[in-house]
């Protein structure tokens, strides 16, 4: 089949790995430069590094270079990325700098239609331009008085150097790991840095009490375990029926730790609730030099806070008035306020299925729209180990395209669909991003995938993943077996021209 691909993200390009070795015909479609989606050069911010470690955040069949970091940088993640293309002969098939403009059907097939290259017609399209996509900027009042008082309001991603912000009186809005991430590369240089957050998360070391990294006790399967999914299967039963006191105790603990290893007491920055209730929130990674930033009083945080319009101070000089009354200084306000997922190329009449009443997506294991038949999306499923969940959503789809897949009718999809959103409701607090983020359950998303595709790692491994963290690498032999069992498939049906 014609397959049109819309993002060279790592969605975008595995899944055009994938379908490539699958014998289909791919395009992928980007308006950046460069491959690499949130990593490239055109949307990276400085101090921008993973949050997982980098033997999670890989592909199972291309290992990071041993030479990166245990946190790579973004530009290290997108020089990784632009090596994959390459390996995996993918790289011919990028129509970088290309803006798909329309994606519309046309009978059974797609018109896809991009300002470089006009319209043509495809048998499917993968949506992988990612929930990261677009900036959320907030539409502060005063906004035009401020700059033309020489005050920028920049979004996190559109931050790029930190020259930007030398001598300058720096607002950070946003308490995400990108907030502190572009805090501490700011807190470097400018005159002040100050970070405005609506509300304090819950952040993790990277090494807990300044010994054990992190993904020993959250990127394990024991980890995930912790936090209640929609069912629980063997040891989970233990944990949350029986041992729940037990449970609750190891996640608390680490919460523990962190207010003793960052001092957050003494500086008034504890959250509100419990470690447990980090999943409601956002797992964040603690930025190193942040807390430390905060130690020293060149970083000054103002908890429970918003930014409640720009103005011009009495000399003239941009400042942010706060909902609190204060008013800070702000020739500059870097705003890390999250993304919002959209999908503006397809017609309004198919956006209309995508979404519920409440706008969150409606697909099937974060791959299949309930009504738009031959439209997929991937990378809609941002996780921990997104390259891996990334890598399987991949593989399912060409297990689909090749017919192999027996599936529930869509009654039974959409129920699904529906209880897996509303379960998302009350394990998240409704923060899971219009039903796109599965952070804490990665591996139960990839478990599901791979049920469908009726394969699964072997169960010693599995085992050995409940104390260890997870390593994508185990999965290396998954995509070669099953293209193997889908060419051996009847060929489907084509779609008439």
């Amino acid at each position: 089949m014609r397959v049109a691909i819309i993002g060279a993200g790592l969605a975008g390009l595995t899944t055009a790995k994938v379908l490539l070795q699958a014998g289909h015909d791919v395009e992928v479609y980007d308006r950046a430069p460069d491959v690499g989606g949130v990593w490239s050069r055109t949307r990276r911010y400085p101090g921008l590094t993973t949050q997982s470690p980098k033997a999670q955040y890989s592909f199972s069949d291309f290992p990071m270079p041993r030479d990166f970091p245990e946190w790579p940088t973004g530009a290290q993640i997108q020089e990784y990325l632009a090596a994959y293309a390459d390996e995996f002969g993918v790289t011919p098939h990028l129509r970088l700098g290309t803006t798909v403009e329309s994606v519309v059907p046309d009978g059974a097939r797609w018109a896809v239609t991009t300002g470089a290259q006009g319209a043509s017609v495809v048998d499917r399209v993968v949506v992988a331009n990612g929930v990261f996509c677009e900036p959320a900027l907030p539409d502060y009042p005063g906004r035009a008085e401020f700059e033309a008082a020489g005050g920028r309001l920049l979004a996190g991603s559109e931050f790029h150097d930190v020259a930007e912000a030398r001598g300058k009186h720096v607002l950070v809005v946003g308490y995400g790991k990108s907030a502190c991430d572009v805090t501490v590369a700011i807190g470097e240089v400018a005159e002040t840095t100050d970070v405005i957050a609506r509300q304090l998360l819950w952040k993790v070391p990277r090494k807990i009490a300044g010994v054990v990294n992190f993904k020993m006790l959250l990127l394990t399967r024991l980890g995930e375990a912790l936090f209640r999914y929609r069912w629980l299967r063997g040891f989970e039963k233990f944990l949350h029926g029986p041992g729940n006191r037990l449970r609750r105790s190891m996640l608390n603990s680490i919460g523990s730790v962190s207010v003793r290893q960052f001092g957050l007491a003494k500086h008034d920055l504890v959250p509100r609730g419990r470690m447990e209730d980090i999943v409601k929130n956002a797992i964040g990674l603690a930025t190193e030099g942040f807390f430390e930033g905060v130690a020293d009083g060149s970083i000054r945080v103002h908890r429970d806070q918003v930014i409640q319009r720009l103005s011009v101070s009495d000399a003239g000089a941009p400042v942010a008035e706060l909902a609190d009354g204060t008013v800070l200084p702000a020739d500059l306000v870097v705003c890390a306020t999250g993304f919002t997922q959209g999908v503006p190329f397809l017609p309004e009449d198919v956006r209309k299925g995508l979404f519920d009443e409440r706008g969150n997506f409606l697909l099937y294991r974060q791959i299949q729209p309930l009504a738009a038949p031959g439209l997929y999306f991937n990378g809609y499923n941002s996780s921990f180990f997104s390259p891996l969940n990334a890598e399987m959503a991949a593989l399912w789809i060409a297990a689909d395209l090749a017919g192999a897949l027996t599936l529930p009718d869509e009654a039974s999809r959409r129920a699904d669909v529906v209880a897996q959103l509303a379960f998302l409701d009350v394990a998240t607090g409704a923060h899971h991003c219009r039903g796109t983020k599965i952070i804490p359950f990665s591996i139960h998303n990839v478990d599901e995938v791979l049920g469908d595709l009726g394969v699964q790692i072997g169960r010693f491994t599995r085992f050995t993943h409940w104390l260890n963290p997870v390593v994508p690498a185990a999965y290396r032999s998954l995509t070669p077996a099953v293209l193997t069992r889908l060419k051996d498939a009847p060929e489907p049906a084509k779609t008439p021209l």
